[in-house]
């Protein structure tokens, strides 16, 4: 595959053409903006108010350079991070396939519960959750037969811009409007409350999204190389990254202004059940726009989260294919990459609905869960993506800057901590005193 400097005449004409450069950042942005943004930091802004911005901001902030060095990788290399994780050493690769394993199908449920409450709340069938996920996976199946990277690209970039413009719309709609509020009904946040403490790990697990995504992220920039026939340069991946990466941020601290804006000190909680959560979440927008764009609305939350259950559903068989063919080269009957995609393809689907039958209480629950296992696993794979891009065979241009390296020290040092006072808050007597 050709290697596409700086200085070519093919780099210098793609260059000009800013929206060819976004794919892999924009499929970013479609894992991303899910249950993180429609759901977490949505409840952020309703139960404690906008002081939950800095949050959002404060994760986003905290964990860029986690995230940057998917696609850093990549652009070095032309390779994805599991290759990376192999010249750490077998050990590691083993560990980040046993970490992907025993997170998948909750995560892979928690997306697709979500998805399923808003489809519920657009068509009006009363169907259970879980009829309602098997049909939702069933279409992104499908969808995933029919053209797999090509079609996630083209979807993605109509899916994340209409969603942009009507979350912009209702934030500034919602920001110059009247809303009543009792301060009886307000609560501040405290770290004292385990209760409290127990959400913000909540919310900062996906926000902006698991740190999972770096690897899915090189993985779909190898398969965007793959697919235009010749390798992107650094810094064109590094700027569809950042398009994908800050722009999601913006919404996400939208999400959290609506949630504040529209129901914190409304007396209204957020419901625990998809379909109730599905309808307080299209009602943010009304409320700010209007009545008449409820259709426009719930179309575009719907076919969000439907973006997210797809991109995921396809993100951890694609990882997991490549992980399994690097781990086991031998593999009798499954040599071809495509094959061993469909097996775990296969194994996610049916282990997400077997969670979802068998362990589906209420949506709150199962997303907290999802989210605080991926906050208390972050540091490990944040100190995997950065030995990675230090590698040896790294080139020193390439190489994160001194500034980029203490933000990342810094980050996984937070990290750390907040997950101490997370174990310690778990104690009877925390905040006692």
């Amino acid at each position: 595959m050709p290697d596409s400097s700086e200085s070519s005449p093919s780099h210098s004409k793609a260059s000009t053409q800013w929206w060819k450069l976004i794919g892999p950042g924009l499929l970013y942005a479609g894992a991303a903006v899910g249950v993180s943004h429609l759901v977490q930091s949505t409840r952020a802004g309703a139960l404690f108010g906008m002081m939950m911005v800095l949050a959002v901001l404060g994760a986003n902030l905290l964990k860029y350079p986690f995230f940057e060095y998917g696609p850093r990788y990549t652009g070095a290399t032309g390779q994805t991070l599991l290759e990376g994780y192999l010249k750490l050493g077998k050990g590691f690769l083993w560990l980040f396939a046993g970490i992907t394993i025993a997170t998948v199908f909750i995560i892979q449920a928690a997306i697709t519960v979500v998805t399923a409450g808003l489809a519920e709340r657009l068509l009006g069938w009363e169907w259970t959750p879980q009829q309602w996920s098997l049909l939702l996976l069933a279409i992104c199946i499908g969808i995933l037969a029919l053209g797999n990277y090509r079609v996630l690209d083209r979807l993605m970039k109509v899916i994340i811009i209409t969603l942009s413009i009507t979350t912009l719309v209702a934030f500034f709609s919602a920001f110059f409007g009247e809303h009543q509020v009792s301060e009886a009904s307000m609560t501040a946040f405290s770290f004292a409350k385990a209760e409290h403490l127990a959400f913000f790990i909540a919310l900062l697990g996906w926000m902006p999204a698991p740190i999972d995504i770096a690897v899915w992220h090189s993985v779909w920039c190898v398969a965007s190389n793959q697919q235009s026939g010749q390798r992107a340069s650094l810094a064109n991946l590094l700027f569809d990254f950042k398009i994908g990466y800050w722009g999601t941020t913006l919404l996400a601290v939208c999400f959290v202004a609506l949630g504040a804006m529209v129901m914190y000190g409304s007396g209204e909680e957020p419901a625990r059940q998809g379909p109730a959560f599905a309808g307080q979440i299209i009602q943010l927008y009304t409320a700010s726009i209007g009545q008449w764009a409820w259709w426009i609305i719930a179309i575009a939350a719907f076919t969000t989260m439907f973006s997210t259950t797809l991109t995921v559903l396809d993100a951890y068989p694609r990882v997991l294919a490549q992980t399994s063919r690097l781990l086991l080269p031998k593999m009798a009957g499954f040599q071809k990459e495509r094959n061993i995609y469909w097996f775990w393809l296969g194994i996610t689907a049916a282990g997400t609905v077997l969670l979802l039958f068998q362990f589906l209480s209420n949506m709150r629950a199962m997303v907290d869960l999802a989210t605080t296992i991926s906050f208390l696993l972050a540091p490990v794979l944040a100190w995997m993506n950065y030995k990675a891009v230090t590698l040896p065979d790294i080139p020193q241009e390439a190489r994160p800057d001194k500034w980029l390296k203490w933000w990342t020290f810094i980050g996984m040092a937070l990290l750390i901590g907040l997950g101490l006072l997370y174990g310690i808050s778990l104690f009877p007597n925390y905040g006692s005193g």
